[in-house]
């Protein structure tokens, strides 16, 4: 276990049902043209936050398409009711639902904290006009939204794509993950960071950044609006956690990133 005095919530973490988990965390390995460290499963996830002294998990997976959004959402909440002290969960949706307000009402119903969206898997750019139909639902509700961004590869979730959007709805809380843009760190900071109503986290960065720039992106963005998390199950937490330990940070920075500012923005009791 890692001997450190915060708590410590891990806010980006993908799981599946146990009966899909092997082939969803395989063709997830495969996307990034890696090999995934974890197998999907909350069981596992809890394994791991057990030996290394993570508290609580950010729990989500994404709708390919829109007739697995109510299902995935369920899913998410029974895992959560499963393990209510340790997940916190978060819904997805389709910007081609038939009904996307009723998507999002049955969010809150089911008792979920926000929204993931992954335009990269999911196949629409984030500034597509289906799309500002969810961020003017969320924007109105306070409903965070965690979006992947960022990979050099596509141009769906590029920081071009979430500029106007961020110009837009500039009461929409939006979390931009892999630090603001997954191998495209440096335009991401350079665009978005000045963005007040723009979050970033940690996940799937800190393996490619080095320390010092690491650093350096996180205090411009501020410690403030960053959030700890892994990206689990292609990386496990233990070796995120122990990689974001190694940063030079102040202990009131780890505090507000590891616990504090995902409590905040999800409104977490």
């Amino acid at each position: 276990m890692i001997d450190n005095k915060f708590t410590v919530i891990d806010s980006h973490c993908h799981i599946y049902p146990e009966k899909i988990a092997k082939p969803a965390v395989q063709s997830t390995g495969r996307f990034y043209d890696m090999i995934a460290l974890g197998d999907g499963t909350a069981h596992s996830l809890l394994k791991i936050g057990e030996k290394c002294g993570i508290d609580r998990f950010v729990v989500q997976s994404v709708a390919t398409t829109p007739h697995q959004v109510k299902s995935i959402n369920e899913f998410i909440a029974n895992e959560v009711l499963l393990y209510p002290d340790k997940l916190i969960g978060l819904g997805t949706m389709h910007p081609e639902s038939d009904d996307l307000r009723r998507d999002l009402e049955h969010i809150k119903e089911l008792g979920l904290h926000g929204v993931k969206l992954h335009a990269d898997i999911q196949k629409f750019a984030i500034d597509d006009p289906l799309c500002l139909k969810i961020y003017e639902l969320c924007e109105k509700k306070n409903i965070p939204v965690l979006m992947h961004t960022g990979d050099y590869r596509y141009d769906y979730s590029n920081p071009n794509r979430l500029v106007p959007v961020l110009k837009q709805f500039k009461n929409l809380t939006v979390i931009g993950a892999h630090l603001g843009g997954w191998s495209v760190w440096d335009e991401a900071v350079d665009k978005l960071s000045h963005f007040k109503n723009f979050y970033v986290d940690s996940s799937s960065s800190l393996y490619e950044l080095p320390i010092d720039r690491a650093s350096e992106i996180i205090r411009t963005y501020g410690a403030d609006r960053v959030l700890f998390g892994s990206d689990f199950p292609v990386f496990s937490p233990d070796i995120e956690l122990a990689r974001f330990m190694a940063l030079p940070l102040t202990d009131n920075e780890r505090k507000m990133i590891l616990s504090e500012n995902v409590l905040k923005l999800y409104n977490i009791k």
